[in-house]
C-alpha cells in the first residue's frame, strides 16, 4: 500500500493498492463529515464491471448510495450529461454534507467533478480511476469540466477531490486500446520530468509494473500541482502533447482517443522543436521508438487549417498566441509561447497532415 499527500487548496491522500475497491466504502465514510449520501457516477461500461462491489462497500460503511450512469465516451462528457447529473443529485436531495464518487476513468472524473464543485456551490467527491490515463494523471490534481461544441474542456474549474483510491487490479483487465491510451501518458511524465522513468518504461512494459509507475507519475504531478495549483506557470508542462493532441482529438469527433491523440502531439511537439534547435535529434528518436514500441501513433493526419483553428479555439491559446511545451532533451522540457502567426511553421516542422492514421486499431471505449 502506498500513501502520497497531496497539500493543494484542499489537501487529500492518493492511495494506491491492491483490493482498494473493496473496502471503499470503509475510507469515503472515513472522511467524516455529516454525510449521508453518495452519489457513484459511472459510464454504461464500468458500472458493469465495478459498480456494484462499490455501491455494496459504501452501504456497508452506512451511507446511502445512489448511481447516476453515462453512455460511454468522450463525447458524452458534455452540457447535457452535466446537467442531468446535477438534476439527479438534487432529486436526492444531496445536501452539501454529501459526496460524490468518480469510478471510472478521465471522462467520468471531469463530469463528476465538474458536478461535485457547482452542485450547491461545491461538495465533496471521491475519485476511484479504473483506466491506466485517470490512475497516472487525471484522477488527481483538481481539473474538471466538460466539452462544449467548439472544443475540449472549455467550460469547467478546478476543484480538489477529497481522496483518490487507486486499485491496480483495475488496470489488468483493461482492453488494449485502454492500456495504450494510458501508457501515452506515461511516457509524457517521462519526457517532463524523468529519464529515468523513461528508460524504464522504453525496456520494461508498463503492465509489469503498474504499481510503481503509477506512484513516480502521481509523485511527478504531486509536485507541479503544489507548486502551481492552477496551471499558470510551471503545471502547464504537464500539456506536453496536449497543445496539437487536443486539436487533433476535437478534429476526430472524439473518435481519436485521447491518449493517442496526446502520443501524435508529442510527436509533432517534437518533430518541429529539432529544427527549432530546442533539442535534438536523439531525443525525437527516443520518443518515436518508445510510441513504436507499445503502438502509439507518431503523426496527426489532419490539415494544418483545420489544426490551426482547433489549436487557436482551445482554452491554452490566449491573448494571441499560444504556450507549446516543447523537450529540451528525455526529462527535461521547457514552456515557448510562439504567436498566431508562428503556429503555421510549427505545424508544418510537425508534420501535422502528413500522415494517415487509418492503420489504427479500433479504440471504442477509451
Amino acid at each position: 500500500m502506498r500513501t502520497i499527500r497531496i497539500e493543494a487548496s484542499t489537501g487529500y491522500d492518493v492511495v494506491i493498492g491492491e483490493g482498494l475497491r473493496a473496502g471503499s466504502g470503509e475510507r469515503i465514510a472515513a472522511l467524516g463529515g455529516n454525510a449521508r449520501t453518495a452519489m457513484i457516477v459511472s459510464d454504461d461500461t464500468v458500472y458493469g464491471l465495478y459498480g456494484g462491489p462499490v455501491r455494496e462497500s459504501i452501504e456497508r460503511a452506512g451511507l446511502v448510495a445512489r448511481s447516476f450512469v453515462f453512455e460511454h465516451g468522450e463525447r458524452n462528457k458534455n452540457l447535457a450529461a452535466y446537467g442531468k447529473l446535477l438534476e439527479a443529485m438534487a432529486e436526492e436531495r444531496m445536501t452539501r454534507d454529501d459526496l460524490v464518487v468518480a469510478l471510472g476513468g478521465g471522462v467520468t472524473g471531469d463530469l463528476a467533478g465538474f458536478a461535485a464543485a457547482t452542485y450547491r456551490r461545491g461538495i465533496r467527491f471521491v475519485q476511484i480511476p479504473t483506466t491506466l490515463l485517470a490512475a497516472v494523471d487525471s484522477s488527481v490534481g483538481g481539473k474538471t469540466g466538460v466539452d462544449l461544441p467548439n472544443g475540449k474542456n472549455q467550460a469547467g474549474c478546478f476543484w480538489q477531490p477529497s481522496l483518490v483510491l487507486i486499485d491496480p487490479e483495475t488496470l489488468r483487465t483493461l482492453p488494449d486500446g485502454e492500456y495504450r491510451a494510458g501508457c501515452a501518458e506515461v511516457i509524457k511524465y517521462g519526457m517532463i520530468g524523468s529519464e529515468e522513468l523513461f528508460r524504464a518504461v522504453s525496456e520494461t512494459p508498463v503492465r509489469e509494473r503498474f504499481a510503481p509507475v503509477i506512484d513516480a507519475c502521481v509523485r511527478m504531478k504531486r509536485d507541479l500541482v503544489e507548486a502551481d495549483e492552477f496551471d499558470r506557470g510551471e503545471r502547464m508542462k504537464l500539456n506536453f502533447g496536449h497543445t496539437f493532441g487536443h486539436a487533433a482529438e476535437f478534429l476526430s469527433g472524439y473518435r481519436l482517443p485521447h491518449g493517442f491523440a496526446v502520443a501524435a502531439g508529442m510527436a509533432a511537439v517534437t518533430r518541429a522543436a529539432v529544427p527549432y534547435g530546442y533539442c535534438g535529434e536523439e531525443t525525437l528518436e527516443a520518443l518515436l521508438e518508445c510510441l513504436e514500441r507499445y503502438g502509439l501513433p507518431a503523426a496527426i493526419p489532419y490539415g494544418a487549417d483545420a489544426m490551426r483553428e482547433a489549436v487557436l479555439s482551445d482554452k491554452k491559446a490566449s491573448g494571441g498566441a499560444v504556450r507549446l511545451v516543447v523537450p529540451e532533451r528525455i526529462g527535461s522540457v521547457r514552456i515557448v509561447t510562439a504567436g498566431t502567426e508562428e503556429l503555421p511553421a510549427w505545424l508544418a516542422r510537425g508534420g501535422v497532415g502528413t500522415k494517415d492514421l487509418s492503420h489504427l486499431p479500433d479504440c471504442k471505449g477509451v
